[in-house]
């Protein structure tokens, strides 16, 4: 089990960035949130199996078609943050 925060620049907002995150989370079984921040980025806590959340983070490095991402940062994480599922705010 491991625990990261994600925080990915770029076209991120308005463009179904962290309902799409929540879809990949979910399909590899990992929980936490997704959260636009109001400097434009979007924050993205994942906490699960090791693999699955390197698989989200593969993702985070693109996003949905619509996005951008300039740059991804990942820093870590407790996996007390999260709740049982993977949220979006």
């Amino acid at each position: 089990m491991t625990a990261a925060r994600f925080f990915v620049e770029g076209r991120v907002q308005g463009v179904f960035f962290r309902a799409s995150a929540r879809q990949q989370a979910q399909s590899l079984g990992v929980r936490g949130y997704a959260r636009n921040l109001h400097d434009g980025r979007v924050e993205v806590l994942a906490v699960g199996d090791v693999q699955a959340v390197e698989r989200l983070e593969e993702w985070l490095k693109h996003g949905p078609a619509h996005a951008r991402v300039d740059r991804l940062e990942r820093i870590a994480a407790d996996e007390g943050e999260a709740g049982p599922e993977f949220e979006t705010a």
